[in-house]
């Protein structure tokens, strides 16, 4: 029988830094020459204080600078529309509740007015498919909270495969990446009582996974040195139920230098498990993998950007982010690689490698999913989607183009790994989100369309090119009214990332088509060099000592808009969060004549610090290492705390934080808005006090957040 497994594989991975893009590495082995002690930098700092978090200084500033943020932007007669505005959005009924296949059902998460921490629910795929499902509560989180006083956050549920009725939930106190986790029973629809013996693991980041009803692989915070630098675990134990967690068996150990590492199963879509992995996070983008044969751990000959993808047809796949030279032959970096699964179980290293997909020009995958029979990868082809369907048939590898809409951003939104049911999604800026079902994974029939939250009668989407410094074409989208005057006008918001590889793709615009595009304003998303919209090469030009090609890329376009006319300086505004934030920062301080409004979001700023500040020793993969001096000298060419210098005339802007956000540390930007106090500078600063890296915690903060940035760029930008 065939099977498949991508989200199998993926989901058994006990610790994932990846969700954390903004995530390096400590000195690693090379690195080890002569460093700067961050005591230089922390004695030169004057406001090296605002790094403790909760301390009742730092936290009397923060109540003072949000007083002046609220009154600033909160009596402004559009907010309370703006508002509204957002809020009707983010809590309407009509809403499409995206759900997941299961083998306990369809279940979806939602947030509305009444669940505002949200409930875990599922329902049967027939009455999904109706206008007015019926859906089982499986947790409440708000009633949750409120019985235990604690301000969860829902973090995810793991269940033991193929179809155990046990699952690992895992809460955040406030929105932090650190989370519990706690055995539920879906057959009583609650937590397991103490009675059973239930696993219970405390606040830490890490995770654990499903061996069998007794058994954990669990890697977390065990005290006495098992986390690294980066603060994230580097053991792996197998816990027993009934038993100390203090006496699980250690199976794999990483080292203290690495970002992460951790062992995991490799199972397949069926749940049959095939023997257990490990690897090593010794950046944030290289690891080292391990398979575990006769009790040894066997190393894996890969690169050190290339992985495991996934089991498919038994054959098992890997990824890789360079080109790959093995047996005589070269795989191209981006490629699809794979093995005969019993093949490589037998000899890891010797197994005989195929080719499955290569890119094209200006082609990357972007995704993965997978049903019992077939593989589906989402592809970029220009930064437009498509999605390939891959089986191994007679021996080889077959693939078609599955039929969704072009020039659109389309992806899996789900797939069934008991069956060759799979859900599609299609989206652009101003197309809301259209589903689509395929019961034998080809055949597409559209079940679900959500609603337009914005009147986009009227506006349009095109593309343009700017001309970096070196002279690399860097694209962007631009949306905005049709016969727009090209005299410089248009109050322009100017979005980019440009890092750790991820992709700026084109999604339903939703409130910002609301509360900025109706309002007559244009709206521009950038592809700079260190995502990775074209593929892993378009990342790795724009890293370490050649970061400041990002930053290149992101002024070039903000130029091509005011020499086309789009916009100008003085109607132009910039926004960004986390590398996003480190990115407007770099902008601003740079190009200060360029920009009217620039909102910092939980950004990175103090970049000659940055490794000692929350989680910041992870992501010296992606900037380097300011403890080494030519590391440094990369680093100094473009941190934005140490630019903000008094003789310059900066922009007013906006930085946004928050309390809980154990990944980039609110300090950044603390520190940023403290500095341009002392000199003088126009600013404002706002700390929300729970909501952690990804933002608000429910839909009421997230809507007072987005409608107090909307009345900043109006007031920046339109007035």
């Amino acid at each position: 029988m065939k099977s498949a497994s991508i989200r199998a594989l993926v989901a058994s991975l006990v610790v994932s830094v990846a969700a954390a893009p903004l995530v390096v590495a400590p000195l690693s082995a090379q690195d080890t020459n002569t460093v700067v002690e961050p005591e230089y930098e922390a004695e030169n700092d004057p406001f090296i204080w605002l790094e403790e978090t909760r301390s009742e200084r730092a936290l009397n500033w923060v109540e003072n600078e949000n007083e002046k943020t609220i009154a600033a932007l909160q009596s402004d007669p559009r907010f309370e529309e703006l508002k509204a505005e957002a809020l009707a959005i983010y809590n309407a009924e009509d809403r499409i509740p995206g759900v997941g296949f299961t083998h306990y059902g369809m279940v979806n998460f939602w947030q509305d007015a009444k669940n505002p921490k949200g409930i875990l629910r599922r329902t049967t795929l027939e009455s999904w498919r109706t206008d007015n499902p019926e859906w089982e509560t499986i947790l409440d989180v708000d009633a949750l909270a409120a019985k235990e006083g604690k301000e969860w956050v829902y973090g995810g549920m793991s269940c033991l495969p193929p179809d155990g009725m046990r699952c690992m939930v895992y809460l955040s106190d406030g929105g932090k990446d650190a989370r519990i986790a706690r055995e539920f029973d879906l057959e009583t629809l609650d937590f397991v009582p103490e009675s059973e013996n239930p696993f219970q693991l405390p606040e830490s980041q890490g995770g654990a996974s499903w061996v069998d009803q007794d058994t954990l692989l669990i890697s977390r915070d065990f005290g006495e040195d098992t986390v690294t630098d980066s603060f994230y675990p580097f053991t792996t134990r197998e816990w027993k139920r009934g038993t100390p967690i203090e006496d699980a068996k250690e199976i794999f150990r990483g080292e203290k230098s690495d970002v992460s590492a951790g062992a995991y199963l490799l199972r397949d879509g069926e749940g049959t498990i095939h023997g257990r992995m490990a690897y090593r996070g010794v950046s944030f983008h290289e690891r080292e993998y391990f398979y575990e044969m006769d009790g040894e751990w066997v190393k894996l000959d890969l690169p050190a950007k290339a992985g495991p993808y996934g089991i498919i047809d038994g054959q098992i796949l890997f990824s890789t982010d360079v080109d790959w030279e093995t047996q005589g032959q070269t795989f191209p970096a981006d490629s699809l690689v794979s093995a005969d699964l019993e093949e490589w179980k037998a000899d890891p290293n010797g197994a005989k490698k195929t080719l499955v997909w290569k890119p094209g020009y200006r082609q990357t995958k972007q995704g993965a999913g997978s049903n019992k029979n077939s593989l589906y990868v989402s592809i970029l082809d220009n930064v437009k989607g498509k999605v390939l369907k891959f089986d191994h048939d007679g021996g080889q590898w077959v693939s078609r183009q599955i039929d969704l809409p072009d020039n659109a951003t389309v992806g899996v939104a789900t797939a069934s790994d008991e069956s060759d049911q799979i859900m599609f999604t299609s989206t652009d800026f101003l197309s809301p989100g259209t589903y689509y079902y395929a019961e034998n994974g080809v055949d597409l029939e559209v079940v679900k369309e959500s609603p337009s939250r914005f009147d986009a009668e009227g506006m349009e989407i095109e593309q343009f090119e700017a001309t970096s410094a070196d002279g690399t074409k860097i694209p962007y989208f631009l949306v905005k009214p049709k016969g727009m005057v090209m005299d410089g006008t248009t109050p322009t918001l100017l979005y980019g990332y440009g890092g750790f590889q991820v992709s700026q793709v084109p999604s339903y615009l939703g409130s910002t088509g609301k509360m900025w595009l109706e309002r007559g304003n244009a709206y521009v998303l950038a592809n700079m060099r260190g995502g990775g919209e074209f593929g892993p090469g378009w990342h790795q030009s724009a890293i370490r000592e050649n970061k400041q090609r990002t930053w290149d890329d992101f002024i070039a376009v903000g130029r091509d808009l005011v020499a086309r006319g789009i916009t100008s300086p003085e109607h132009l505004g910039v926004q960004g969060g986390s590398q996003g934030g480190l990115l407007v920062g770099t902008a601003f301080t740079q190009a200060p004549d360029l920009f009217n409004a620039a909102i910092v979001q939980i950004p990175l700023f103090d970049m000659l610090r940055y490794q000692f500040i929350g989680r910041g020793a992870s992501w010296i993969g992606e900037y380097g290492d300011p403890r080494i001096p030519e590391q440094r000298e990369w680093i100094e060419g473009y941190s934005p705390y140490q630019k903000l210098l008094e003789q310059k005339d900066y922009p007013k802007p906006f930085f946004v934080t928050s309390t809980a956000d154990d990944r980039t540390h609110p300090s950044h930007g603390r520190k940023a808005a403290a500095r341009m106090a002392a000199q003088g500078d126009e600013y404002l600063y706002y700390e929300d006090m729970k909501g952690g890296h990804s933002g608000g915690v429910d839909n009421e903060q997230r809507a007072t957040l987005r409608a107090m940035q909307m009345v900043y760029l109006l007031q920046q930008l339109a007035d």
